[in-house]
């Protein structure tokens, strides 16, 4: 190999990690509990984007107090504002719509 194609291989190469983990940050945090869910992600995430209408930044099933006890939780921007949209994850039902303020 020439060395412009050792370069090339390793830029593209490293596109492909970039790539790669730009789209694993978008995973399900706690996607090991969905066993637990009777919602869907697909089903939850409509849910929080029709209480809040935004961009999600990031989604996560976690264990937490109110509802059902098992919850997925939204960041959605909403202009400046980023809000948390928690969906019940048994019944789908609305626990949390609030503003956390700046970032």
């Amino acid at each position: 190999m020439t060395k412009v194609s050792i370069s090339l291989a390793h830029a593209l190469l490293g596109g492909t990690l970039i790539l790669t983990t730009a789209t694993a940050s978008y995973a399900l945090e706690g996607g090991r509990l969905s066993k637990e869910a009777t919602i869907t992600l697909d089903r939850a995430r409509d849910a929080a984007m029709k209480a809040q209408p935004g961009t999600i930044l990031d989604q996560e099933l976690e264990h937490r107090k109110g509802g059902s006890g098992l919850r997925y939780s939204f960041d959605i921007r909403v202009g400046r504002v980023t809000h948390e949209v928690g969906i019940d994850a048994k019944t789908g039902s609305v626990l949390q719509n609030s503003a956390e303020g700046n970032k």
